[in-house]
């Protein structure tokens, strides 16, 4: 951690052609909370957390998301809506007005790192305009020692200026915000926009690319802890499918909640030094972990507070997306370093909305990889403008927006990691049981504890028909046991008692797989193509 010494150390910018600038170097966290109510740019909630409010951008914008085009990434990326091409000059010319606007400004500099396995550290400088952007970087990356800091050489840079707005026409951007990612200079530049996770994923996009490219190692969205036993277990999952829930056990040490490798060496390690957590109606007695984490050196954002300064996690008129980002070690059952050994099993969790996948069932590698490609869950009425019922919504490898390779790539070092290493991947439903959103009910978190519990444990026997049905739509070997579960609960057709309506939209849903898949195909091998829905 930084102490005063650290602290009143300075930098140069003038290499990066930021010139005249006051550069605030490596502030504490209690220095960057007070910079940042003292320019009226947040608040202290009753907590002791800061809150701040992000401006006109409470979320990502993936449309503004770039690459530049050249000849490390020409050949290797997977261009098209979610890797959108930019002009090499282009960046430049626009790099240049970025720097010009920071020049002569109060500027905030820190050095930080990604990736908690040391084979793998990347050296991050994050250059902001605001204190508070710098103190997201110092809760989401990794934090150097005094030692490390004298002799730190960043490989990476991160230049965020939320207050310059980009004129489309003449710097090749969509709109006046952006976030583009250059691999020949190495450079995130980001601009227009105050939502800090473009901050994080903009590396985690750019370690999505180095790590397969150069290292032969998997990058995950993911969350995951680690047993008693040293064994690791794995969480793959869209936003609302309870990934953060899950990992958090109190049994299990957490590794951390939203980014890691697998290396060749078979170890996992977490990207991150913090967690970015939703708040949306957060309570303590659901989510005790992420509400007691929110206290000093914690930010709130896009929250709404009372007079006391107490914050209404079920007030939603700035965004559904509120959130929250700590250090990890704001959570107090924590694996340090943030490395895991021998994964053992790996859990893809969906929120299915139709009720007709199995609460739990284990995949093959080709089932696997094929569901991994797909990243399914659904939309459920109310959440988005226009959803009145069910849609299902896939996202590659669950986390499309960041990933620069075609999904095949991530789904191919998946399947050989699994082969490799004798890990089980099982596809856990924490949606809906008995019937569709508006007819069934949410599976019970504490049935899906004790699935996965189970499957830990291996308390759900070895594959074969007398301990597994084929599930005969999605070919997904379900239990027929299993602990502290109902044995009906298993079996999502007889928790329908409606064959024939439980079917359709069973069929229903398969086909929407294979339609989403039809852009995949040409690139998979028969293996993944045969994981698909038997239908």
């Amino acid at each position: 951690m930084e102490n005063s010494t650290s602290a009143t150390k300075t930098i140069s910018l003038e290499s990066y052609g930021i010139t005249n600038a006051t550069v605030r170097y490596q502030l504490t966290p209690d220095e960057l909370h007070e910079e940042t109510i003292s320019k009226g740019q947040g608040v202290e909630a009753s907590s002791g957390a800061l809150a701040v409010n992000t401006g006109e951008f409470t979320g990502r914008s993936p449309q503004d998301r770039f690459i530049v085009k050249d000849a490390i990434t020409e050949d290797k990326v997977w261009w098209g809506n979610i890797n959108i091409p930019f002009e090499s000059d282009k960046f430049d010319a626009l790099y240049k007005k970025v720097t010009n606007y920071l020049s002569g400004k109060e500027i905030y500099v820190r050095d930080s790192y990604a990736c908690a396995d040391p084979n793998y550290r990347l050296n991050i400088r994050v250059i902001t305009e605001y204190p508070w952007s710098n103190q997201f970087a110092y809760n989401m990356f990794l934090r150097p020692t005094d030692v490390e800091l004298d002799n730190f050489t960043p490989e990476w840079t991160v230049i965020n200026a939320p207050g310059f707005m980009a004129v489309p026409d003449e710097d090749g951007t969509r709109q006046h915000n952006f976030a583009i990612l250059d691999f020949t200079r190495k450079i995130a530049l980001i601009g227009g926009t105050g939502y800090t996770g473009e901050i994080k994923k903009g590396i985690f996009s750019a370690l999505n690319f180095i790590l397969p490219v150069f290292h032969n190692t998997l990058p995950m969205h993911c969350s995951a802890n680690v047993g008693e036993e040293g064994d690791t277990a794995i969480f793959f999952g869209l936003s609302g499918t309870g990934k953060t829930t899950l990992s958090a056990d109190p049994n299990r040490r957490l590794i951390g909640d939203d980014e890691h490798g697998w290396t060749n060496e078979n170890t996992i390690f977490n990207f991150e030094g913090g967690c970015y957590a939703k708040v949306i109606n957060l309570s303590e007695e659901n989510e005790p972990d992420i509400y007691k984490a929110i206290k000093r050196g914690a930010i709130l954002e896009n929250v709404i507070l009372d007079e006391k300064g107490d914050v209404d996690f079920s007030d939603i008129s700035i965004t559904q997306n509120t959130r929250v980002s700590y250090p990890i070690e704001h959570i107090n059952n924590i694996q340090v370093p943030s490395v895991g050994e021998n994964p053992k099993n790996i859990f893809f969790l969906t929120a299915d909305a139709f009720g007709v996948l199995p609460p739990i069932s284990k995949l093959t590698p080709g089932q696997a990889a094929y569901h991994f490609i797909s990243g399914y869950t659904a939309k459920v009425a109310g959440t988005e403008a226009g959803v009145n019922e069910p849609m299902p919504n896939f996202s590659a490898c669950f986390g499309a927006p960041f990933m620069p390779l075609h999904p095949t790539k991530y789904a191919e070092m998946l399947s050989a990691k699994m082969k490799e290493n004798g890990v089980n991947v099982w596809l856990v439903n924490t949606g809906w049981t008995g019937g569709p959103y508006g007819i069934g009910s949410r599976m019970k978190l504490k049935y899906t504890r004790a699935m996965i519990t189970a499957a830990m444990r291996g308390e759900l026997g070895e594959m074969s028909e007398e301990n597994f049905h084929i599930h005969s739509v999605f070919g997904v070997a379900q239990p027929r046991q299993c602990p502290g579960v109902p044995t009906e609960v298993l079996s999502p057709r007889q928790t329908w008692n409606n064959d024939a309506a439980y079917y359709e939209k069973a069929h229903q849903l398969a086909n929407a797989f294979k339609e989403n898949f039809k852009k995949f195909q040409e690139f998979a091998n028969d293996e993944i193509l045969k994981g698909g829905p038997l239908v």
